[in-house]
């Protein structure tokens, strides 16, 4: 496992990361032996790199990653941890607050949750339209000075929003949603990232299991949140399927599956992206590895671009409510 600096002259990390969202219910019922062993199995490869949020599982998943890494094991790993997201007792999004005192308290409970003196790399899950970034940005280099925090982050912002955080202090990296099926971040966000010198952490990479040898989508319990997602909804979740089936020979050309296909293709695109392994079980994790095996040059790179013409993707990402959420996808 290669390890690169996150973001211009930041710390060194594994090339690619482990996300660990659907240990915590994020994909229906997860097992916390099978999720903790998928986390030692990770650190065995040489990732280094764990990425979490407060809100994955309401707590659960930092008290997961705690348990993981006793035994000297935090010492191994770089935390990720998104903040701000509210929700209420029945699991309702309720919005965002990154004003700076919420800063500090989420951060004193994540801390808390962790078991560790600080946190590598803290970043608010959304761009709180009622705090400028400018205040949430303050109140975490005010963490940083007290060492309480390693570097500062940011998920889904705009090239304007990025800007405006970067002037404050320097951001290490920018984690969004990024895929063969989700290219949006190539407009403007991702030449801005590489002007200023930020890295991309690429979440999503197989659009929520739609790219795969066996999609998932069909059957899913209720309350999952694929559900919710239009990618997955009825005619749409047919026209997807059929342009995996377009990957999927070319994945066979390349001697490799259509999700370790997508994989690569999101990995080669800069040294500077860091894609996240959205695995929660140990053979999940071994096949994603597999994709670090995949050499694709520019021509096979454009080729599948190519394959997968944006007007042929039906959904958005998200559902219109959380999509009015997305400070990315404002310009």
């Amino acid at each position: 496992m290669r390890t690169r600096p996150l973001g211009r002259n930041g710390p060194l990390v594994s090339e690619v990361g482990l996300g660990c969202m659907g240990m915590s219910g994020g994909y229906g019922p997860a097992d916390d032996k099978e999720s903790i062993a998928t986390i030692h199995a990770a650190l065995d490869a040489g990732i280094t790199y764990l990425d979490s949020a407060d809100a994955y599982g309401m707590g659960q998943n930092e008290m997961l990653l705690r348990e993981a890494l006793k035994g000297g094991r935090r010492e191994r790993a770089f935390i990720g941890v998104k903040f701000g997201a509210l929700r209420g007792p029945d699991g309702k999004w309720l919005g965002i607050n990154t004003s700076p005192d919420a800063v500090k308290t989420f951060l004193a409970y994540s801390l808390r949750r962790l078991g560790t003196h600080y946190v590598d790399l803290y970043q608010p899950a959304r761009v709180d339209p009622r705090v400028p970034i400018e205040e949430t940005v303050g109140a975490i280099a005010e963490m940083v000075r007290a060492g309480y925090v390693r570097h500062i982050g940011l998920s889904e912002a705009s090239a304007k929003t990025i800007r405006r955080a970067h002037a404050v202090h320097p951001i290490a990296a920018l984690q969004i949603e990024y895929s063969i099926f989700s290219r949006g971040v190539e407009r403007s966000i991702l030449p801005t990232l590489r002007e200023l010198g930020i890295s991309l952490v690429a979440y999503g990479v197989l659009s929520r299991g739609l790219i795969a040898d066996r999609p998932e989508g069909e059957g899913l319990p209720p309350g999952e949140i694929r559900t919710r997602m239009p990618r997955f909804a009825g005619e749409n979740y047919a026209r997807n399927l059929a342009v995996v089936e377009t990957l999927r020979g070319i994945a066979r050309e390349q001697g490799c599956t259509v999700a370790q296909l997508a994989f690569a293709w999101v990995r080669a695109r800069g040294e500077d992206i860091f894609p996240l392994i959205g695995a929660r079980k140990v053979h999940q994790l071994k096949e994603a590895l597999g994709a670090l095996e995949v050499k694709l040059a520019g021509a096979e790179l454009a080729r599948i671009a190519a394959a997968v013409p944006a007007a042929q993707i039906a959904g958005e990402r998200y559902s219109p409510t959380l999509m009015a959420h997305l400070d990315s996808e404002r310009g």
